[in-house]
């Protein structure tokens, strides 16, 4: 990462640590990192935990209506909240995943597959978590292309110089 403040340039650093795999949890890093690339800033996304799922190869993102009370979709021209306690019911968040993926795609919304394709195409950096991947027995070859492997020291060390950091 280059350290902007001495080089003379106007340009930014943004890090994100994504620890979600969820997929209401991955649009903001994506969204967020793919933007801030669009405005020339360097970014680095670095994905621990959960958030380690945005990058495999294959990936089967759902939503979990379970702790989430604010969750509401847009039915019958209102928006209908679900109660809390229905994320216990076998088969609700699969059915709400589908919905919530439907209603994307019929909003325009990218997937996350193709903002993670813009990230690489935008050169942003993303490090997948080598604690995370030794602890969920994870190889290198279940990722996608384009993904460094690093630790906690690599994340702070980009932290320390970048300008905006986000923790999700």
């Amino acid at each position: 990462m280059l350290d902007n403040a001495n080089d003379g340039s106007n340009s930014k650093s943004m890090s994100i640590i994504a620890t979600k795999g969820a997929l209401d949890w991955a649009y903001p890093p994506f969204i967020l990192g793919t933007t801030a690339a669009a405005m020339d800033m360097e970014v680095t996304m670095f994905f621990t935990f959960y958030g380690l799922e945005l990058l495999k190869k294959d990936m089967d993102l759902k939503i979990s209506t379970l702790g989430n009370p604010t969750m509401k979709f847009p039915m019958m021209g209102m928006h209908i909240g679900m109660p809390n306690i229905m994320g216990m019911v076998p088969g609700v968040d699969a059915g709400a995943s589908m919905m919530m993926k439907n209603l994307m795609n019929n909003k325009g919304v990218a997937t996350i597959a193709d903002l993670r394709d813009a990230a690489l195409e935008s050169d942003v950096r993303m490090i997948a978590c080598q604690m995370t991947l030794d602890l969920f027995e994870i190889k290198g070859t279940d990722l996608i292309d384009g993904v460094e492997i690093g630790g906690a020291a690599t994340a702070i060390e980009v932290a320390a110089k970048s300008d905006i950091n986000y923790f999700m």
